[in-house]
């Protein structure tokens, strides 16, 4: 399977807004059992580091999930994993560690398929 990523309708737009919103939500997909960051993912990772870092003001949310597969703490345990290796690549990438807030959803908040529910999102600025 191919790994799928989403990225805000100002990005995805190749940023042609006249302002940049303080706000976004970045989407990573996953692989099933897999928190690697792939490429690709790693340039949304970037992209959402560059939003935090033109904001400094702003707060950071990574949200971890899982899809139905495997065990309720297997499912914790992954979006926990893929949630601090987001978390470790902002650091990385310079946003500072006391703005970044991690959660964990594990498979408790199922989307529609199990391939949506893979996934990371990346909240900067949002409530």
């Amino acid at each position: 399977m191919r790994r799928l990523i989403v990225v805000g309708l100002v990005l995805a737009l190749g940023g042609c807004s006249l302002f940049e919103r303080s706000s976004q939500r970045y989407v990573v997909f996953y692989q099933e059992w897999s928190a690697q960051l792939d490429p690709s993912a790693k340039s949304i990772v970037d992209a959402a580091a560059g939003l935090a870092m033109r904001h400094p003001e702003q707060p950071v949310v990574i949200i971890g999930f899982a899809d139905m597969q495997g065990s309720p703490q297997a499912n914790m345990d992954i979006s926990r994993t893929r949630a601090q290796v987001v978390s470790d690549e902002l650091v990385a990438a310079g946003v500072s560690p006391t703005r970044i807030a991690r959660v964990a959803h594990g498979s408790t908040r199922f989307a529609d398929t199990s391939q949506e529910s893979r996934r990371v999102e990346i909240d900067v600025g949002l409530p």
